[in-house]
């Protein structure tokens, strides 16, 4: 098995006894293009070392560090290589890693009920603090920094829910959604699932440069790996057993999107780091997104490769089409305020980025009116919390600027009805007049 092959293994399958899985590719390093995304996302530290044995990497906050992305990037030889010379690990402190990591993928529940308990920040909190056990804070900060940055996308800039002026494709993870735009117009929209806690859809903007039809899978040699599948032995495309679907388009590293999917599985956490579509979806996807490339392939042309299930094919697209992923749990959308769960418990619903959000429409807290604000705010503190209902601390600096701005007045109590319609959803919406004709397009043809 070649290097690539032995990389792309993680994100696929260490949850595998889902058979949901997503194979890392290649990173894809992208110049930005258009206007940016991932707006009201709270700023995280980068890692920082007290006495660096060697020069540290940049961190990317846009990533994720969890032990299952760990166990990912410990099966590419050469990136081993890199984190063995730059900071002076052994074969003894690579094998213990490895150990760590596999026993951070196996501890995951295969039981999808357990989703709603499972946190994206009690899985990088504890990968962070076994592994500084285990190499030291400073080395332990140098290989962090070396893993987020392997995965980071180009960063997209920073204006609230920019609407795109050119040809891309847009995936928002809170909303579940993923948008296709030509010369900024919405063209299509696609409910779908995402990541895992422990495997969170990255940020940042990424480039679609190939469909793959029929993808075959390789299963990793780990402890859930038996049965009908054995360890390095391929399984054939268009196999039962086969988590990808009928097609896979690589978006770079550690993300696909992919079909396979079942329809139960939209607008829930149900990939390794990809986005997850139906089968019909993603024919449909990647019908569409070879037209947006200037590539000719039709319907039914995807329809065709169905024929042939096992062999498997690769359509590279005219040009690239850049794919931007964003975390925005505050947006203004045609003509509304919503307001979605912060599933990946970054901090972003706070007082402080709504009156950002709604500042960039010409739209003020204190010019609301007193009740739809309380409204609002009450709602707000409502998805401020996991997937679970349990409280995201928001970061320190908007805790810090939430504290200094002392113009509005937080609600002094919830109403036991804002709190009962609320309760238990992905998302709040409220129609505010003055955001009347302004936002993001609401979604066009969404379908399953």
């Amino acid at each position: 098995m070649d290097k690539m092959n032995r990389f792309n293994f993680l994100l696929l399958f260490a949850t595998a006894l889902f058979f949901t899985g997503c194979v890392p590719q290649e990173t894809a390093r992208t110049n930005t293009v258009g206007n940016g995304v991932n707006t009201n996302s709270a700023p995280s530290p980068s890692a920082t070392t007290s006495a660096p044995v060697a020069a540290e990497p940049e961190a990317s906050a846009n990533v994720s560090f969890t032990l299952p992305l760990l166990d990912a990037m410990l099966t590419d030889d050469e990136f081993v290589t890199t984190v063995k010379t730059s900071i002076q690990l052994s074969d003894g402190d690579v094998a213990k890693l490895r150990e760590l990591a596999r026993s951070g993928v196996q501890g995951l529940s295969s039981d999808p009920a357990a989703d709603d308990s499972r946190s994206t920040k009690t899985a990088t909190v504890e990968a962070r603090k076994q592994v500084e056990q285990l190499l030291g804070a400073a080395k332990a900060n140098q290989l962090i920094a070396l893993i987020q940055k392997s995965g980071a996308g180009e960063d997209a800039g920073t204006t609230p829910n920019t609407v795109p002026i050119d040809t891309r494709i847009v995936v928002n993870a809170p909303a579940y959604r993923m948008d296709m735009f030509r010369e900024g117009k919405l063209v299509k929209s696609y409910k779908i699932g995402i990541g895992y806690p422990e495997f969170p859809l990255p940020t940042g903007l990424r480039k679609a440069r190939a469909i793959i039809f029929n993808p075959t899978w390789t299963p990793p040699d780990e402890p859930w790996v038996k049965g009908k599948i054995t360890p390095f032995e391929k399984v054939e495309a268009g196999s039962a057993l086969n988590p990808l679907g009928p097609i896979k388009i690589p978006i770079g590293s550690p993300s696909l999107i992919h079909g396979g999917k079942s329809a139960a599985r939209l607008g829930t956490f149900a990939s390794h780091g990809c986005v997850g579509l139906t089968n019909a979806q993603v024919q449909d996807f990647a019908s569409q997104l070879a037209t947006l490339s200037g590539s000719t392939l039709s319907l039914k042309d995807v329809k065709a490769y169905e024929k042939t299930k096992t062999e498997t094919k690769e359509l590279k697209l005219a040009q690239d089409i850049p794919v931007e992923l964003r975390y925005e749990t505050i947006v203004v959308e045609n003509g509304s305020l919503k307001i979605y769960r912060d599933v990946y418990e970054k901090g972003t619903n706070t007082q402080e980025n709504l009156a950002r959000v709604l500042n960039e429409f010409g739209v003020s807290l204190e010019s609301l009116d007193a009740t739809l604000r309380d409204k609002i705010l009450a709602g707000l503190k409502q998805m401020a919390s996991d997937a679970g209902d349990d409280p995201v601390a928001m970061s320190e600096q908007s805790e810090s600027n939430a504290n200094a701005n002392s113009s509005i007045k937080k609600p002094k109590s919830t109403s036991d009805r804002v709190t009962k319609n609320i309760k238990g959803k992905k998302e709040v919406v409220f129609v505010i007049p003055a955001l009347a004709g302004k936002g993001y397009p609401a979604p066009l043809g969404m379908n399953l």
